[in-house]
């Protein structure tokens, strides 16, 4: 297939960031699910933003420097690691609830929507779909983000945030071979309009990863944990999330959730199975 016309393409920003971690097993392969911090499921969620991305851009950069300068957020623990480290930056994990109420305060106003993948890990299905390897887990799904961007005729930039070996470029190369795959299966791959690009970067050079680390961070909670406080206050920004391996719901799509169809603490998922 030949790549598009580069020169006719318009230039779309989405950024992609993670939540939970991809680990199946501990030492001597065993399962670790539930424990220790290994989540229940991992997560890949992707934002668009309606304005201009430098002018967002430049937003987020004023939080961060307002938090900075802020005689009772500054004293924080994991405010002043940062700023002594090169520069505060926006992390929902880590943030205290004072400082997650900035951004989340300014994601409510802002127009940008998230898309998200999340896969239940479900050791069969690790074990026969992705031949038991992490790479292939994250790959797997992040096709799924992908392969509906292929026909858009844009040079799509994906700005990622760098997760270690999880984003290394032959597992994005391998996510995008996926995406083509699934296209195919549907479509003719002669449709392919669209070149995509991964630029992976760290929030501290691209202050607008912080935001698909916080939206993603709340769809996490509600499946790890039934929480809904802060998935319902930025709901209208989330707007798709996908259950990808619930099969029981697989029929009637009602394994998507959207603004309208939302999440609940009904989707917290259970114990681990095999």
């Amino acid at each position: 297939m030949n790549p598009p016309d580069q020169t006719a393409l318009d230039k779309i920003h989405r950024f992609l960031d993670e939540a939970g971690d991809t680990t199946f097993f501990g030492k001597g392969r065993v399962p670790m699910l539930g424990q220790d911090g290994v989540s229940l499921s991992f997560g890949l969620g992707m934002v668009k933003f309606a304005a201009p991305v430098a002018e967002v851009r430049e937003q987020v950069v004023n939080l961060c420097r307002a938090v900075e300068a802020d005689a009772y957020l500054n004293r924080i623990p994991s405010v002043v690691k940062r700023v002594q480290s090169g520069g505060f930056f926006f992390h929902a994990k880590d943030d205290s609830p004072e400082v997650r109420e900035r951004l989340f305060k300014w994601i409510h106003q802002t127009n940008c929507s998230l898309e998200m993948v999340v896969g239940r890990k479900i050791p069969a299905l690790f074990a026969k779909k992705h031949n038991g390897n992490e790479s292939e887990f994250y790959a797997d799904l992040l096709s799924h983000l992908l392969k509906n961007k292929l026909k858009l005729g844009q040079r799509q930039v994906i700005n990622i945030a760098e997760r270690g070996k999880t984003t290394r470029n032959h597992v994005l190369q391998l996510a995008m071979q996926k995406a083509t795959e699934r296209f195919a299966k549907k479509q003719d791959a002669a449709e392919i309009s669209s070149e995509v690009v991964f630029n992976v970067q760290t929030p501290r050079t691209e202050p607008l990863l912080s935001v698909p680390d916080y939206l993603a961070w709340t769809v996490q909670r509600v499946f790890e944990r039934g929480e809904t406080r802060h998935y319902d206050f930025v709901r209208e920004r989330i707007s798709l999330v996908v259950d990808l391996y619930d099969a029981e719901k697989y029929e009637g799509s009602r394994n998507y959730y959207t603004p309208k169809r939302p999440l609940t603490a009904e989707n917290k998922l259970g114990p681990p199975v095999s």
